[in-house]
């Protein structure tokens, strides 16, 4: 291990502005006691919980470098470990925390809002963050892509609704590129559907996913292309993922970010000001700031509402309309997002 004073960052093998993405991946960070080691806080592995409560650690190496050293309380590690508090049980706290299978309507596909169609396009990430919504979704029945998407296709071609195809996960861009293009040359007879949206934290995570490969493909889709990134604190900017936002701009995808609120990670307005505006340099805006979804393991991070909206009220005070995202909270079976 590397040493460095409290507060520095660390060095890791692999450079993370490489190109071998699949590379970065492999070597992802996958046991809780090598993270607390390449952080210097190896004396709190006695806390940890057994078989990483139940959800299990990735975290590429990449973003362990954002993370301070000493530091028990880094924004970056705590979206990460595991934490004992996870074995608890809460009242309101369950492993559907959204009603993701109640709007299933083909296989890998959730219907929920008029006009978009969701599409679980993978159940793998590059990283597993501990209050992740999804961390019970049944995922190896649950595959938009797998048959050459062909079920999920179906259900879009026969629904003219439909203008918007959402892709989610897992990750949709854990996918190579090659099975990505799969799935737009089957949109290619499918008029009605005119934009594309991609939810996905690699390039925040892994910002070397963002290559040329999948720039090409992503510049020559002949749809309204929007890429919402999913970062909850400054800290997960650096120059990498700054890259991996200018070439998905390049490409012509419109970039938004949403954040989950959560509480001793970002809870403070300083911090989502500070959020706000990083992403705003890297050509990112603004979108939701999400309550926690109730997801059974995750009770501990969540904020109550009236702080969440004094937060949102100072916001409003410091910067300007356009930085400040949308606070909304999901409810299984509404027609939208809940605004608080």
């Amino acid at each position: 291990m590397i040493t460095a004073s409290p507060g520095a960052r660390i060095t890791t093998t692999t450079p993370v502005g490489s190109s071998d993405w699949r590379q970065q991946w492999r070597e992802a960070v996958t046991d809780a006691r090598e993270l607390l080691s390449l952080v210097s806080l190896e004396h709190l592995a006695g806390a940890l919980p057994t078989d990483d409560a139940g959800f299990s650690l990735r975290v590429p190496r990449g973003f362990v470098a954002r993370m301070r050293q000493g530091d028990a309380r880094d924004p970056l590690l705590l979206q990460v470990l595991p934490q004992l508090a996870e074995l608890l049980e809460a009242p309101g706290y369950s492993v559907d925390a959204v009603g993701d299978m109640a709007a299933r309507s083909a296989q890998g596909v959730l219907h929920k809002y008029e006009g978009r169609a969701l599409l679980i396009a993978s159940g793998s990430c590059a990283i597993n963050c501990r209050y992740c919504f999804r961390r019970h979704f049944p995922y190896g029945d649950e595959m938009a892509a797998a048959g050459q998407w062909r079920k999920a296709l179906e259900h879009v071609r026969q629904d003219d609704s439909i203008r918007e195809l959402i892709l989610s996960g897992g990750d949709p861009l854990s996918l190579a590129t090659a099975k990505l293009a799969e799935l737009t040359q089957g949109l290619a007879d499918i008029p009605h559907v005119t934009r594309l949206r991609i939810h996905t934290r690699l390039p925040v995570v892994l910002p070397a996913r963002i290559d040329d490969a999948f720039q090409r493909w992503l510049a020559d889709l002949p749809l309204q292309k929007v890429v919402v990134l999913h970062a909850n604190h400054a800290q997960e900017f650096d120059s990498h993922v700054d890259e991996a936002c200018a070439r998905l701009r390049d490409a012509g995808a419109t970039l938004l970010n949403q954040s989950v609120l959560l509480r001793g990670i970002n809870d403070d307005a300083d911090a989502l000001a500070a959020l706000s505006e990083r992403m705003f340099a890297a050509g990112v805006l603004p979108y939701y700031l999400h309550q926690l979804d109730r997801v059974q393991g995750a009770a501990h991070f969540e904020v109550d509402d009236a702080r969440a909206l004094a937060l949102v009220d100072d916001l409003r005070r410091q910067l300007p309309g356009y930085l400040v995202p949308k606070l909304v909270r999901e409810v299984g079976g509404e027609a939208s997002k809940r605004p608080l």
